[in-house]
């Protein structure tokens, strides 16, 4: 069955999202404003799902369409063709929401869209009534200056979270953020990457999963895996091809560094999960005795700042400390993320290329510094 795929991502990494998908051999992939679509059958769903580090979630596209009334919004979700996905004790919960639109009543919507689905499913099953009892098949809807879109999510819990992180400090980056910055940073194989504010330790880890080529979604469960209509293979086939990519012969290490002892254990901890322990050195530090080492590396970093856990001054001292130890010298990379539209003054320097995203509900820049 051939199909059609958004990949919502965060804000800013729908050019990161696309490349990967194109790279994964993926068909018809285009970007658009938080998200990417491609085409595909069942296995390019499992392939996305397992292997994606920058998606929020595999969805199918099952329905685009203008909407402007309870009726149209019900005629339109009555035509999809609900029973090639639900079967007769499937559950179909639905969830979504509306922005700028003349339907602008998510309870009323998530009504109407679960009433059109009943009606498809009652006319196929000749049943009036389902006691949804089975796996769910989550209905998401999202309405858009009046413009519908209708999905169906594969994934189940978000992507961002693959498995290893059962705990985190008080700020955690997310784990498809953190993956972007490693690849923006360019982390290869053979880098030696440095975190000296490491907090629970996704940075590093990510890199290193990035490096070894660990497929993300390897060790976890998705919604999809399911459901009737996938064929068992289809998941079983892409964990093992992706299992067979993996690659611990190379030069990769990294140090994380934090003044907090217990984040610290945190991150040993998910490094160990994650099953790049071996890859990565933590110890406790303060970043003003932060020291480059000799030789080639690359610094990745989400400092803490104002709205997330210092305040605005503490913030701005610890910028100018970074501005201080983050020296430019031959190769040397430096990639750092956060919300203050005043950093590269405090830090010292113009950053060589800026990126606009989100870090969480934060807007933030990604600043490099290269030259």
């Amino acid at each position: 069955m051939q199909l059609q795929f958004s990949a919502p991502c965060i804000f800013g990494l729908e050019g990161i999202c696309a490349n990967e998908l194109r790279f994964l051999g993926l068909e018809n992939v285009r970007a658009e404003n938080g998200r990417v679509l491609f085409s595909g059958d069942f296995s390019a769903m499992a392939r996305a799902n397992i292997n994606s580090r920058y998606a929020e979630r595999i969805q199918i596209l099952l329905a685009e369409f203008t909407a402007r009334s309870f009726e149209e919004l019900f005629e339109n979700v009555k035509a999809i063709d609900w029973q090639n996905f639900i079967g007769m004790s499937d559950a179909f919960p639905v969830k979504g929401s509306c922005l700028n639109s003349k339907l602008m009543s998510v309870p009323d919507c998530q009504k109407i869209i679960k009433k059109a689905v009943v009606s498809k499913l009652s006319e196929r099953y000749m049943l009036s009534w389902f006691e949804e009892t089975g796996a769910p098949r989550q209905i998401q809807f999202l309405i858009m200056n009046d413009r519908v879109s209708i999905l169906l999510d594969t994934s189940g819990a978000g992507l961002h979270k693959r498995g290893y992180r059962a705990q985190a400090n008080e700020a955690p980056i997310k784990e498809t953020l953190a993956a972007a910055m490693a690849e923006l940073a360019g982390v290869r194989p053979s880098h030696f990457v440095l975190d000296p504010m490491c907090g629970s330790g996704t940075i590093l880890i990510e890199s290193a999963m990035k490096a070894l080529k660990i497929a993300p979604g390897l060790n976890r469960w998705f919604a999809a895996e399911h459901w009737s209509c996938v064929p068992t293979e289809a998941f079983e086939a892409e964990r093992a091809l992706a299992k067979s990519k993996i690659n611990r012969d190379c030069a990769f290490r990294a140090e994380g560094y934090d003044i907090d002892p217990i984040a610290l254990e945190t991150a040993k901890h998910n490094a160990e999960q994650a099953g790049v322990a071996d890859r990565i050195t933590f110890a406790q530090r303060d970043i003003r005795d932060f020291v480059l080492p000799e030789g080639y590396c690359t610094v990745i970093t989400n400092p803490p700042y104002g709205e997330r856990l210092l305040d605005v001054s503490a913030a701005e001292e610890l910028y100018k400390v970074m501005g201080e130890r983050f020296v430019r010298a031959q190769g040397k990379r430096y990639t750092i993320i956060t919300p203050d539209d005043d950093f590269e003054k405090i830090f010292g320097r113009k950053a060589d290329k800026r990126r606009k995203t989100y870090n969480g509900t934060l807007k933030c820049q990604i600043y490099q510094f290269f030259k």
